[in-house]
């Protein structure tokens, strides 16, 4: 089918309506004007999403012809001075049908734009460029920056139309040329890194941020963005208050007009918890879907549920007995607890959701609530969760549900007698099915697998663990995954801001916006070690403060 006016109403109208998708970003993002590529980037990859889920649009050609840039001043990225034959727009659309097809040389465009003479017309091309005209546009007049647009927007558009089920011209690489032939260092130096996650960071900090909304009504002085760079700036600084950190963020951001202590609390306060996970969801959603453009981004894999706790509160708990009720570990210390789903494994591991616990909350209620939003988010095989999750009851569901799991299994006598029995024997692993009881002569059927730990300091049955999996015993290997949640946790609370308010929205506010920080970091360390390398190594090579600093800078402060 042809590209047909209502065909583009429709896409540009859905564009329009969906939530939180903001086009074009420079009129959504402080960070961007016209000339801003990021922008640029982020726009082609909007249009390009949706543009392709039309049954009419199934051209790369149309695409590239199609997608407006009018709006866009390229001046800024054009290195000639006097007047020219071609517009700067025009030579974008002919350099991105290029890299779209993969010539490596202008000859096969030039040709190629010869025995499409609609193509030409479409373009507004009088007549095709030769090959030297387009050499020296390439090589003299575009930046490397923009060079670098060009190619990152065709991979975008390729990925796109193969993921709506368009045939591509070629396969979309996963790496930037100008690194994979311009590099011959296996690693990439640490100023190389930086370079790149800045431009990442910038990309990826408009992405999520602007998901979060205050709804302030309009006519405000202070610009909504101040609210979310002060609470950026409280992630920075270890312990760091929200009214000392607004006296402070006066003299270092960039605004005109920032937020005090008292007003950011007051807005936030204003959030309620489910508003809260829905702007947390968006945000994620937003930054799921940048990150999947990379063939080393595994959408299918293993996610970790797990609660966590806030420091122990020490105040008068009158009234909040519901919100802050103790410690995991079942001490005399009382805590706000937090429960969250994030992938782990080969996946970059990014917090898919998170919710508060209060008193009366069952484990049950937790592990669906999170899974529900987990599996609208991404597609799940597999889930690990921690021995406190030990009931038969949430392990029925997840069966249910056609997932896998382990689960370490609270040591009762029957398991104790076994473990004992094993040590006897001298035995290390031991696998036996076991029937959970579910109430009404029903029964949840499980494994039981007992693993013998290495090096324990026990010298009786305390020397062995008992798994829970509903799959074959390989799939406790993956268990050693869950690790990364605890790890996960450390580096979210460093990104909190201290606080002593007992009002639990603000509380959990301050948890999920520091998710939020977390996820961006491993987001942009991912993008980064593919556009140096083209692979992902879970180990990063930005580090968090890295990130936290450009997300600062990119957000208006310092």
């Amino acid at each position: 089918m042809a590209l047909t006016r209502e065909s583009r109403r429709t896409v540009f109208r859905q564009i329009a309506q969906r939530s939180y998708a903001d086009w074009p970003t420079y009129e959504s993002c402080p960070l961007f004007d016209r000339s801003s590529l990021p922008a640029l980037e982020s726009d082609v990859r909007l249009v390009a999403e949706t543009w392709f889920q039309h049954d009419d649009h199934n051209s790369v050609d149309q695409f590239v012809h199609a997608v407006p840039l009018t709006y866009v001043q390229f001046d800024a990225h054009d290195r000639y001075a006097g007047s020219t034959s071609y517009e700067m727009e025009t030579l974008f659309r002919l350099f991105l049908l290029k890299e779209c097809h993969g010539w490596d040389h202008e000859t096969a465009l030039v040709e190629y734009l010869t025995k499409h003479p609609d193509l030409c017309d479409q373009l507004g091309l009088e007549s095709v460029p030769n090959q030297s005209t387009l050499w020296r546009s390439w090589h003299h007049r575009f930046t490397a920056d923009l060079q670098d647009t060009v190619e990152t927007t065709a991979r975008t558009i390729l990925i796109k139309a193969q993921n709506a089920g368009v045939t591509v011209p070629r396969d979309p690489e996963h790496q930037s040329r100008r690194y994979e032939n311009g590099s011959t260092e296996s690693d990439p130096d640490d100023q190389t890194v930086l370079e790149q996650a800045e431009t990442v960071t910038e990309q990826v900090s408009c992405v999520a941020l602007p998901a979060f909304s205050l709804d302030r009504g309009e006519g405000c002085e202070i610009h909504e963005n101040a609210y979310w760079d002060l609470q950026t700036y409280l992630g920075l600084r270890e312990n760091l208050a929200v009214n000392e950190g607004a006296r402070s963020f006066i003299h270092e951001s960039n605004r005109e007009r920032t937020p005090l202590g008292h007003a950011h609390r007051e807005h936030i306060r204003d959030l309620t918890i489910e508003q809260i996970r829905e702007m947390y969801r968006q945000a994620i959603g937003r930054l799921l879907g940048r990150v999947a453009e990379t063939e080393e981004f595994l959408r299918a894999g293993i996610v970790a549920i797990d609660v966590t706790e806030d420091d122990p509160f020490t105040g008068d708990r009158t009234d909040h007995e519901d919100e802050i009720i103790g410690t995991k570990e079942k001490t005399d210390e009382y805590a706000y607890q937090w429960a969250t789903v994030q992938l782990v494994g080969n996946a970059v591991p990014i917090v898919l959701d998170a919710r508060p616990v209060r008193k009366g909350d069952t484990r049950k209620e937790i592990v669906e609530d999170l899974l529900d939003s987990a599996e609208a988010a991404v597609h799940v095989d597999n889930v690990l969760m921690d021995r406190e999750f030990d009931s038969q009851h949430i392990l029925e569901m997840l069966s249910q549900r056609g997932l896998s799991y382990v689960v370490p299994k609270r040591m009762q006598t029957s398991e104790k007698a076994q473990a004992k029995r094993l040590l006897k024997r001298n035995k290390d692993r031991y696998e036996t099915d076991r029937k959970l009881h579910l109430g009404d002569n029903e029964w949840h059927s499980t494994t039981l697998i007992y693993r013998r730990k290495e090096n324990s300091e026990h010298t009786d049955h305390q020397q062995y663990s008992v798994f829970m999996t509903n799959r074959n015993s390989g799939l406790l290997t993956e268990y050693g995954y869950r690790w990364e949640i605890e790890s996960g946790y450390k580096s979210i609370k460093r990104f909190m801001g201290a606080t002593t308010s007992k009002h639990f929205g603000l509380r959990f506010f301050y948890f999920a916006f520091a998710c939020l920080l977390y996820s961006v970091w491993r987001a942009v360390d991912l993008l980064v070690q593919v556009q140096l390398t083209g692979e992902y190594e879970h180990s990063p090579i930005v580090t968090a403060d890295n990130t936290l600093t450009l997300v600062k800078k990119k957000t208006g402060i310092g």
